[in-house]
């Protein structure tokens, strides 16, 4: 990844700010937040390992509050930064919108959030998002099958994509091991 995010480090919201200041979907982010459990006690304790070993690293989420994917991805995300001590800030889509289209995008796509894994000076080290792969893979196959958006079928076939979307997110928090799982591999790659 080309782009150093030097510049943008102590530049985000904290979580706190983020939650405190959403105007839509609050009650569900905060629910996410508290019905985390953890998958596994090695997954915590690998998490927890990283407060020693993954000093200098810095998380920087792009996010906003309208987005299902970032209400229902981003809490897990804090509870495993919060367990692994590692620093994190959320810059508001809105507000860097020069930053993810120039050199952000997902298949074309302002897909959010954006997780991003880096070092104190700036380097990108890792990234995640927007959803689990599980999930995700409905979207890029979606977009293979339609990439003409003036398409008699396009807006039908989204709205399955969607549905399916959502099937596989579940009623539940089954869909957050998920997230624990690739952001575990991740950061594993890279402390």
């Amino acid at each position: 990844m080309s782009v150093n995010m030097a510049g943008y480090i102590g530049k985000g919201l904290s979580p706190q700010d983020f939650i405190t200041g959403m105007t839509r979907n609050q009650d569900a982010f905060t629910s996410w937040y508290h019905q985390f459990t953890w998958p596994s006690v090695e997954s915590r304790q690998f998490f927890g390992g990283l407060s020693e070993t993954a000093t200098g690293l810095h998380c920087i989420i792009i996010g906003a509050d309208w987005c299902g994917d970032v209400v229902r991805n981003v809490p897990v995300v804090l509870r495993l930064m919060e367990e692994a001590a590692i620093p994190v800030e959320i810059l508001v889509l809105e507000e860097h919108l020069e930053l993810v289209d120039t050199h952000f995008l997902t298949m074309g796509g302002r897909s959010i959030p954006i997780v991003l894994f880096v070092r104190e000076n700036g380097e990108i080290v890792g990234k995640w998002g927007p959803r689990p792969s599980y999930i995700q893979e409905v979207m890029v196959d979606f977009k293979n099958k339609h990439p003409d958006r003036s398409a008699p079928d396009y807006q039908d076939s989204l709205t399955r994509a969607r549905s399916e979307m959502m099937r596989r997110y579940g009623e539940g928090t089954e869909y957050q091991s998920l997230i624990v799982s690739e952001v575990q591999a991740l950061l594993n790659r890279i402390k």
